[in-house]
This record gives C-alpha cells, sequence and structure tokens, in this order.
C-alpha cells in the first residue's frame, strides 16, 4: 500500500467545533513530519471529507492555509500537490506578502478609521455595529473570515476617502486569507471579535483618537502573531 493511501486509510474523523484547523493541523503535521512525501498529490477533497468525516467546504479551507504556508499548491484541474516539508519563512496571499500587509495597513486602516469616525453616516455606524453581532454569532470559520473583510472594507468606505476605499478593496483577498490563518494557526477569532467591536463603537461614538487607537491595537495584534509564525517556522529550518 502506498504511503498516500496508507494515510488515507488511516481514518481520523474529528470534533465539528474548529473542524477545518483540525483537518489543517493533522495534513500539515502530516507533510512537516514527512508522512506525506514533497511532490506527492494529496488526495481528493472528497476523499479527504470522507476521512475526515467532515464537508468539501472545510477541506478546501484548510488547504487554502496549506498553500497560504507555501507547503502546498494546488493547480487547477490537477489537484494539490506537496512542495515542501518547510513551511515558507515569506507567507504569500496571492500577489501580497505578509511583510507586504504588516507594513501597509497601518497607513491605510488607522487613519482610515479616524476619518470613518468623523464622516460615517448613521447607516454606516449601524452596520459595523450589525457586522460585530454576526461575527460573535458566526460558527462557521469562512463565513466569518468573509464578515471580518466586510468590515475593514466598510471602515474604509466610511472614511470618505476613495483611495483608503479602493487600496482596502484590492487588498481584500488577502486580508482574508491572513485572517483564515490566523484563526487556523492562533485562534484569533475571538479576540479579533473584541477588537472589532471596540473599533465599531469608537467610530460610532465620532470619536477620531479612540478610533485610531483601536485600529492601531487591532492591527498591531495582528502583526505580533504574524511575526511570530513565521518566527517559529524559521525557527524549525535552523
Amino acid at each position: 500500500m502506498s504511503e498516500l493511501a496508507d494515510w488515507l486509510s488511516d481514518a481520523s474523523p474529528i470534533s465539528r467545533k474548529n473542524a477545518a484547523e483540525s483537518v489543517f493541523e493533522d495534513i500539515r503535521s502530516a507533510i512537516t513530519s514527512g508522512r506525506l512525501s514533497v511532490g506527492a498529490r494529496l488526495p481528493s477533497e472528497s476523499s479527504l471529507a470522507v476521512r475526515y468525516g467532515v464537508s468539501r467546504p472545510i477541506v478546501r479551507e484548510a488547504l487554502r492555509s496549506l498553500q497560504t504556508l507555501g507547503l502546498t499548491q494546488t493547480r487547477t484541474g490537477s489537484g494539490t500537490f506537496i512542495l515542501t516539508s518547510t513551511p515558507s519563512t515569506e507567507l504569500s496571499y496571492g500577489s501580497y506578502s505578509a511583510r507586504d500587509l504588516i507594513e501597509a495597513r497601518p497607513f491605510i486602516e488607522v487613519p482610515a478609521a479616524g476619518w470613518a469616525a468623523l464622516r460615517r453616516s448613521d447607516e454606516q455606524a449601524t452596520a459595523l455595529l450589525h457586522l460585530c453581532d454576526a461575527m460573535d454569532r458566526q460558527t462557521d470559520p469562512h463565513k466569518w473570515v468573509l464578515l471580518d473583510s466586510e468590515f475593514h472594507t466598510l471602515i474604509a468606505e466610511s472614511s470618505g476617502n476613495a483611495v483608503f476605499a479602493k487600496i482596502v478593496t484590492d487588498a481584500r483577498g488577502a486580508i482574508s486569507q491572513q485572517s483564515e490563518l490566523l484563526n487556523m494557526m492562533a485562534h484569533r477569532r475571538e479576540a479579533s471579535n473584541i477588537e472589532h467591536r471596540r473599533i465599531a463603537e469608537t467610530i460610532q461614538a465620532g470619536n477620531e483618537q479612540d478610533a485610531i487607537k483601536a485600529m492601531e491595537a487591532h492591527l498591531g495584534q495582528v502583526k505580533q502573531v504574524v511575526t511570530s509564525i513565521m518566527a517559529a517556522d524559521r525557527s524549525r529550518q535552523s
């Protein structure tokens, strides 16, 4: 029996809670430990879904994060292949790197939050708080990530600055991938919910300086976690 068939037959049903995280960690461990060899093609989404006892969207979510780490590459029509057993030290979200986002977001989203506190409409302020409520209730990790990107996009739009709005909209996919990975590896969702609500409340209150501080604090936490993940990967490779 081949290593892939042997691994696949070792069925590992998992808890529905944080299912995508569990699938991600199990496949990641199999790759980094060498149980699954570099160059191998992973089983199909449907086969992995059966192995773990989860839905295909959950498997797809885990595979996206494995690709973000640089461990795998999904090729349309061909499947997902293992590229390396060591995660990349430079995380990439499509056309943007983790460094790109860490360096740029404070110069865009922090002032955008401040302007949003001064310029937002009542409808926008209410919508931000409704998004916070939706994120608090949401149990599906991927749907939460979509709400998260909608939240940041709405703040940029609420700033009344078309440049801020366009930049955040253009980077929306990368920001979503980053959030998805951080939730997978650092369980950031609950902390982000608290930080998001603080931002929304300061914007609703029309307090420019508090909104700036709240967004700075949120992005500071994101930077800290991303930096820790990259440092841990460098340590494992040294």
